[in-house]
C-alpha cells in the first residue's frame, strides 16, 4: 500500500492565512456592496452581515463575503445612521472601507473600518434628481423649470388677501404641529384662524399613499380653504423622503388651493417645497408667514387710510382760499337777493292794498253801464222779436189748409188717405173730394196727363 503525501487542514489554512496576510495584511479597500443577513449583538456591540454584489440585469449574485464590525467601526456605523437618517440594515447599498482577514476557524471575512455617509446621501440626491426629472417630463402642463426653481400651477395661484381658513396635514403627535397652532392662536395682532386637522404619518416613503389620501380628502371636502399647510418637525434626512415622493408632489403641484410647507429641515429643500406655493423652514415659520401675510394686508389698509386723510387735508388746504371766497360771495349774494326780494314784496304789498279798490271801482262802473245797456237794448230786442212773431203768424195763416181750401183748392182722398199724386188712382176708383165747406164722393171716369205749367208763376 502506497502512502499519498498529505498535510493537516490546519496546516493548509495556516498557509492560506499567511498568503492572505502577506498580500492584504496592511491594506484597506473602499468597496460598494449591498448589506444582507444583518444581525446586531448589543451586549458585545458587534455587527454581523454579508456583503453582496448583484447583477443589475438579473438576480444573480456576483460576489458574497461575510463581514463584521466592532469597536470604532460600530461607532462609525452609529455616526452614519445619525448623519443620513438611514438605519444600517438589510438591502441598503453602501460604500465602506474594509480590511481583508482570514481566520482558520471562521474563514474569509471583511472587517468594516469606516462607512461613507456622502455616498448614501448621494444616492438620496440621485433619487431626488430622477423624481424631479420625471415630474417635469410627465407633467409639462402644470410643472415647468425656471432657472434653478420650478413654476407649478400651485405656485402661480394668488393667495387670498387674508388667510383665515386653513387645512393642516401633519402628525397628531408632532411638536411642530403644536408650535404651528400656538403661534397662530397667540399672534400679537389678535387675528382669528379656523384650522381643520388632517392627521397622517409624515415620515418614511412608505406612508406617502396615506399622505396623498389626506390631500385628496382636503380637496373633496369642498371647503373654501385659503391655504393647505403641510408641516413636520425636525429629523434625520431620511425622515423627509416622504416629501420627495413622485405621486405626492404631482398632487401638490396641481392642487387648486395654495400649499404652504413648513417642513423642519435646515439643509436641502424637499421636492414638496419646490412644488408648493410657498416653502418655509419650520412649522413656526409657516405660521409666522401667514401672520405676516395678513399683517401686510392690514398695513396696506392703514396706509391707504392715511393716504386718503393726507390727500383730503391737502385738498382742503388747496381749496381753502377758494372756499373762503365762495363763502363770502354766497353771503353777499344771499344778502342782495334778500334785499331785492324784500323790495319786491313791499311793492307787491302796496299793490295788494291799492289795486283791489281800483279794480272794484272799475267793475262797479262796468256793471252800471251793463245794467243801462240791458235796460235799453232789452226793449229794442223785445220789439224786434214781437215783429218777427207777427210775421210768422201771418205766414202761418196764409199757409193754413183751410185758407188754401177757401181759395178754391181741394183735397183728394183715396180710402180716407190724402192722395199726393195720380199714380195711386185708377179709372173707377172712388174718391173723396174735400172742399172748404163740404166733401164730395165721386168715381173716376177717365185719367189723363197735363203739362204741369198751369200754376207756374
Amino acid at each position: 500500500m502506497s502512502t499519498i503525501p498529505s498535510i493537516k487542514l490546519s496546516e493548509l489554512t495556516s498557509q492560506i492565512q499567511q498568503v492572505i496576510d502577506g498580500a492584504f495584511g496592511h491594506k484597506t479597500f473602499w468597496i460598494i456592496a449591498d448589506i444582507t443577513n444583518y444581525t446586531y449583538k448589543p451586549q458585545s456591540n458587534y455587527h454581523y452581515f454579508e456583503l453582496v454584489e448583484k447583477d443589475k440585469t438579473a438576480a444573480k449574485i456576483l460576489a458574497k463575503v461575510a463581514g463584521r464590525a466592532w469597536g470604532n467601526a460600530s461607532l462609525n456605523i452609529s455616526n452614519f445612521e445619525k448623519a443620513t437618517g438611514q438605519k444600517f440594515k438589510n438591502d441598503i447599498n453602501v460604500l465602506i472601507q474594509v480590511s481583508v482577514q482570514y481566520n482558520p476557524s471562521f474563514g474569509l471575512q471583511l472587517n468594516l473600518l469606516d462607512i461613507d455617509t456622502n455616498f448614501t446621501l448621494g444616492l438620496f440626491e440621485q433619487q431626488r434628481k430622477e423624481t424631479l426629472e420625471r415630474l417635469l417630463r410627465e407633467n409639462q402642463a402644470f410643472i415647468k423649470k425656471a432657472g434653478d426653481g420650478y413654476i407649478t400651477r400651485n405656485s402661480e395661484l394668488a393667495l387670498n388677501q387674508v388667510i383665515q381658513r386653513i387645512a393642516v396635514i401633519s402628525s397628531d403627535t408632532s411638536a411642530g404641529f403644536q408650535d404651528f397652532k400656538h403661534t397662530l392662536e397667540h399672534n400679537p395682532f389678535d387675528y382669528k384662524f379656523h384650522i381643520d386637522d388632517y392627521f397622517a404619518l409624515v415620515q418614511g416613503d412608505g406612508n406617502a399613499k396615506q399622505f396623498l389620501a389626506r390631500i385628496i380628502e382636503v380637496f373633496e371636502s369642498q371647503k373654501p380653504y385659503d391655504a393647505l399647510v403641510i408641516i413636520r418637525g425636525g429629523g434625520a434626512q431620511t425622515d423627509f423622503l416622504i416629501f420627495d415622493n413622485y405621486e405626492l408632489n404631482r398632487a401638490i403641484a396641481k392642487f387648486p388651493i395654495p400649499v404652504i410647507t413648513g417642513i423642519g429641515h435646515q439643509k436641502n429643500e424637499t421636492i414638496a417645497d419646490l412644488m408648493a406655493h410657498t416653502s418655509t423652514k419650520t412649522p413656526t415659520k409657516a405660521a409666522e408667514f401667514i401672520i405676516a401675510h395678513n399683517r401686510a394686508f392690514e398695513d396696506n389698509l392703514i396706509a391707504t387710510q392715511k393716504m386718503i386723510l393726507i390727500k383730503t387735508y391737502q385738498m382742503i388746504n388747496h381749496h381753502k382760499d377758494r372756499l373762503v371766497r365762495l363763502n363770502q360771495i354766497t353771503i353777499n349774494t344771499t344778502r342782495n337777493l334778500l334785499h331785492e326780494h324784500h323790495k319786491n314784496i313791499m311793492n307787491l304789498s302796496g299793490m295788494v292794498l291799492t289795486n283791489p279798490r281800483i279794480i272794484i271801482s272799475n267793475r262797479r262802473k262796468d256793471l252800471s253801464n251793463l245794467q243801462l245797456n240791458l235796460q235799453s237794448y232789452s226793449k229794442l230786442y223785445l220789439l224786434n222779436k214781437t215783429a218777427h212773431i207777427a210775421h210768422f203768424q201771418s205766414v202761418m195763416r196764409i199757409m193754413s189748409p183751410q185758407n188754401i181750401l177757401n181759395k178754391g183748392f181741394a183735397i183728394i182722398k183715396v180710402d180716407g188717405k190724402i192722395a199726393g199724386n195720380a199714380d195711386q188712382i185708377e179709372v173707377g176708383t172712388e174718391l173723396t173730394v174735400r172742399l172748404a165747406n163740404s166733401e164730395i164722393k165721386t168715381i173716376v171716369k177717365s185719367k189723363s196727363a197735363y203739362d204741369e205749367n198751369e200754376f207756374n208763376l
